[in-house]
């Protein structure tokens, strides 16, 4: 049984790359990032204040997520689209610094972890979810070209934004998950760090397994 964790900002390419290695080594993907947005989605869906922590904690005492064949499913719903968006993004980042969700998240993602190989990605597996976990990465890359990925990916599926907006979403972001107090995201000691800025999919993917094989 192997663990992987890939950690790194948004827009790097985690989840792609995740999802490629995982097909590549035949184990589980769990996308913890889908996880955040999820919670985020449903608090702006009913109309929840992070600053209510009472209404949080009785929302997520009625919360349910799974994945099933590549699907996001958030009590019994799949949203993979609804939480695909930079508004969710926000919410994400925004619910990810309270204690109660990170709780209740990272206990049912080590859960998930226990009986069988998976490959993590987010922004704390490595330092914090999976300290002991086989092989680590951190993906980074520049805002400007992670923005230009989450542009492309959004004007792709018909979403109407504009360039420089989902660059403020993606620094915004970057500032919240770094400055956080609760597990902010860092590198963590024994993880491999690749900057794949100016990387393909396949060279990212390729450069992966080829670490992780070189360590079984």
């Amino acid at each position: 049984m192997i663990r992987i964790a890939i950690d790194g900002p948004g827009g790097a390419g985690k989840s792609t790359i995740a999802k490629a290695v995982a097909r590549e080594l035949g184990i589980d993907y769990i996308d913890t990032g889908a996880m955040y947005r999820a919670v985020g989605y449903k608090m702006k869906k009913e109309g929840i204040s992070a600053d209510d922590e009472k209404s949080v904690g009785e929302m997520l005492e009625r919360t349910e997520i799974d994945f099933s064949g590549g699907d996001t499913l958030l009590d019994g719903n799949i949203v993979n689209e609804e939480i695909r968006t930079p508004e969710i993004a926000s919410a994400a980042s925004a619910c990810a610094v309270l204690p109660a969700v990170r709780s209740k998240l990272v206990d049912l993602q080590r859960r998930m972890a226990q009986t069988k190989s998976v490959i993590m990605d987010g922004r704390d597996i490595g330092t914090n979810v999976l300290t002991d976990a086989e092989f680590k990465f951190y993906m980074t890359a520049s805002a400007e070209e992670r923005a230009k990925r989450r542009f492309d990916e959004l004007t792709a599926k018909g979403k109407n934004v504009r360039y420089e907006d989902v660059l403020n979403d993606i620094e915004e972001r970057d500032r919240n998950d770094m400055n956080r107090e609760l597990n902010p995201l860092r590198k963590a000691e024994d993880a491999v760090e690749l900057d794949t800025t100016s990387m393909s999919i396949s060279e990212v993917t390729d450069r992966i397994i080829s670490e992780i094989r070189r360590g079984l």
